[in-house]
């Protein structure tokens, strides 16, 4: 089966960098670590909770990067010096991404009780209607 292409549609011009989009999106390999919850907390706002706990705020990074909303995580290995009779704990790392329509602005990021909240706001564009002349060739 071929795969196809949003190119093959010609009424589609200019969303190729969606199409590269999407096919990054499904590449990323976001595996099921650390749970997440995103919420609408109004009409035009969003909250992604991230649990991290173990993590503090100096081991995780938030990025955006080419309309994606990048988390980082990277819990430094103290445990050269302790002795683990169980270790059931892990100290991974993560990487997690969300992809931002236009539009979206990422606010703040608050660290709270093991849970990383990350505010999102939908700025809606003002409609413009645009008239184009049409003159003899």
């Amino acid at each position: 089966m071929s795969k196809l292409s949003l190119g093959a549609y010609p009424h589609m011009l200019g969303f190729e960098q969606l199409e590269r989009l999407l096919e990054r999106t499904a590449k990323s390999g976001n595996e099921g670590y650390p749970p997440y919850n995103i919420e609408q907390t109004s009409a035009d706002s969003y909250r992604i909770t991230l649990a991290v706990a173990g993590f503090s705020e100096a081991d995780l990074s938030i990025t955006i990067e080419d309309r994606q909303l990048v988390i980082r995580g990277r819990q430094r290995d103290d445990g050269a010096d302790r002795v683990f009779l169980h270790r059931g704990i892990a100290a991974r790392q993560f990487q997690r991404s969300f992809v931002l329509a236009d539009g979206v602005e990422v606010g703040e990021a608050i660290m709270e009780n093991g849970l990383l909240h990350i505010d999102l706001t939908l700025m809606r564009p003002e409609t413009v209607v645009q008239t184009i002349q049409i003159r003899k060739g």
